[in-house]
């Protein structure tokens, strides 16, 4: 075997016992390399780890050795231990093998393990440019199409810098099981404070709760572990319900939420569809609105379980009052999902549903500017429920929708995300979240009345809440963009750096063919857009769709459309024009949360 040993005459003179050449330490170095060579003595004594990498504290001892000794052997394996690429400035990582290294030369100095710590890197304390550059990049490039693009989807939203500052916080870290205080303690102290805080934080938001009110002691409790709207609402189903029962929910064609029971004739497509019995209802044909004289005859028809109050492509407010008798009337659990309007309840906008709803169910992202989570609200006594006919009772609620969440659906919630919703409550609890509400809405009615002063045609003729829906199928002046077309003009928003949503309207005949534009104002309010800029923003998607009409009449093949965009002069020049314009406007407004990424 080859290695390397300090000489018979000291640090100065150390060779390779493989009869290699000499190297020479000047003298200034004898005491570093000394020490050194200590180091690497008692790593070898004491260490039994055959492969390893070992931090070494030391590197102002071992750097000049490592000057002058380039490569080391240990078993006839070279490794490299450069000094560019081998020494921190605090820690020099020495490759395994240690063990196989026989010194000849016993140097005796005074140093104890304790400044040994074996380590395979300093785990936890790079960068993610240092670790992984290339998602770093991407990130980075993320950051800089949402700061300079003009963010419309109406279920995104900007979150602010402390709600991001939970989520990459050490609680990632802790995994835990069960709820809080009744769990057995596993280092939960705190992670149980912070999710009981979430709870009273969230309950007194949405007036559920007086300050001065026990958590058990509210009418309505939360359970805060869901992992996002959707598992929410299968756990508020399958708490409630047994399989086979029967759920209305509004029609997908219509303005409703897939999880809300969606089935085609042929296909069930939607959990709650494959579990229960789901019927929809629908719009009145004529106004456009809910047609709860419908909805009321078909329920007493179909004598459904549960009834589902909640839109995610229906413009107006709905009505819980009548909703309520309805499920009085039918014995059936009303079920309001706000994953959309929680914001805007939340600042007390627009009518909430807690005064009629059994359980109401979030997402805390949309309106409300939050992490990506969800939340389940239930009753746990209520006076106006004491004499309904539903099968199970209120006071059953609780202890049902919490073992449906867990163990029924998951495991270990997100502690880091609970925090997040914690400090999001909080912030929707300020003045300015109020006036923040406030905004949305009058952005949303000064786009809409931009955009009918277009000439487009919007589903009810305006709106009630954070976003509008343009229905294509109906809207004049526009021969070549009209009935299914909503994906290709999305396509081309999106080259223009616009982001909106295709969805359908009630007289699409395809889910796959649609023919509304759901275009939301939370997100752009969120960096500062005032009435004034929103009607910018309509004339630009008023160029989208100019841009659409080009493309259609050149090619109305949907192969033909990202082709077209590219290479055909007129649209590609066009589109780069655009998107000019969209970045420098974009750009005027900060974006909220971190500076990097």
């Amino acid at each position: 075997s080859a290695f390397v040993v300090p000489g018979v005459n000291g640090p100065g003179d150390i060779t390779r016992k493989d009869g290699s050449i000499k190297h020479v330490l000047p003298a200034y170095h004898e005491e570093s390399a000394e020490k050194a060579f200590t180091v690497l003595g008692v790593i070898r004594r004491t260490s039994c780890i055959t492969h390893a990498d070992f931090q070494i504290p030391y590197a102002a001892f071992v750097r000049p050795l490592l000057e002058y000794v380039n490569q080391v052997v240990y078993s006839g394996h070279q490794v490299d231990l450069t000094l560019t690429e081998r020494v921190q400035p605090d820690a020099t990582n020495l490759v395994a093998g240690l063990k196989s290294v026989d010194y000849e030369t016993r140097l005796t100095i005074n140093v104890t393990l304790k400044h040994l710590r074996p380590v395979i890197k300093r785990v936890g304390k790079e960068s993610l440019q240092q670790v992984d550059y290339p998602i770093w990049e991407l990130l980075k490039a993320e950051k800089l199409r949402q700061a300079s693009s003009l963010e419309l989807v109406a279920s995104e939203n900007f979150t602010g810098r402390a709600v991001l500052e939970c989520i990459s916080s050490c609680l990632t870290n802790k995994y835990t099981e069960g709820y809080p205080f009744i769990r057995l303690p596993r280092g939960t102290a705190f992670i149980d404070q912070i999710e009981d805080l979430a709870q009273k934080r969230l309950l007194e938001l949405f007036k559920l709760k007086l300050p001065e009110e026990s958590l058990t002691a509210a009418p309505w409790g939360v359970n805060v572990q869901p992992l996002s709207g959707s598992p929410a609402n299968m756990a508020a189903m399958t708490a409630l319900l047994r399989p086979h029962d029967r759920i209305m929910g509004l029609d997908i064609m219509a303005g409703g939420h897939p999880t809300h029971g969606h089935a085609t004739a042929n296909k069930k497509l939607s959990a709650a569809s494959i579990y229960f019995e789901t019927m929809s209802y629908r719009l009145d044909s004529n106004t456009g609105l809910i047609d709860y004289d419908a909805l009321e005859e078909l329920a007493s028809r179909f004598m459904p379980k549960m009834i589902i109050a909640g839109v995610c492509v229906h413009p107006r407010l709905l009505d819980y009052a009548r909703f309520r008798k309805i499920c009085d009337s039918v014995g059936a659990i009303l079920l309001a999902d706000m994953a959309h309007i929680a914001g805007l309840v939340a600042a007390d906008l627009i009518p909430s549903p807690f005064e009629h709803a059994d359980i109401v169910t979030s997402t805390t992202h949309k309106t409300l500017r939050g992490p990506r989570s969800g939340m389940i609200f239930y009753r746990r006594h209520s006076s106006n429920c004491e004499n309904s006919n539903r099968t199970v009772p209120v006071a059953e609620y609780e202890e049902r929708i919490n073992q449906a969440v867990f163990p029924g659906l998951q495991s270990g919630p997100h502690e880091n995300v609970i925090a997040a919703m914690a400090c999001m409550a909080k912030e929707a609890s300020e003045p300015h979240f109020i006036e923040y509400g406030e905004r949305v809405l009058r952005n949303s009615q000064a786009l809409a009345q931009e955009l009918l002063s277009l000439g487009l045609h919007l589903l009810t003729g305006g709106t009630d809440l954070h976003f509008v829906i343009v229905d294509l199928s109906r809207s004049s002046g526009r021969p070549n963009v009209g009935k299914g077309d909503a994906a290709r003009v999305q396509v081309v928003a999106d080259a223009c750096g616009l982001t909106f949503s295709a969805v359908p309207v009630p007289h699409d005949d395809s889910f796959n063919r649609t023919s509304g534009l759901r275009i939301g104002t939370p997100a752009l309010t969120s960096r500062g857009f005032l009435e004034d800029d929103f009607k910018i923003v309509a004339s630009l998607i008023n160029e989208v769709l100019n841009i659409t009409e080009e493309c259609n009449r050149v090619s109305n093949h949907w192969d033909s459309l990202p082709k077209l965009l590219s290479t055909n002069p007129k649209i590609s020049s066009w589109i780069s024009n655009i998107r000019q314009q969209v970045s420098g406007f974009a750009l005027a407004f900060p974006m909220p949360g971190n500076d990097d990424i």
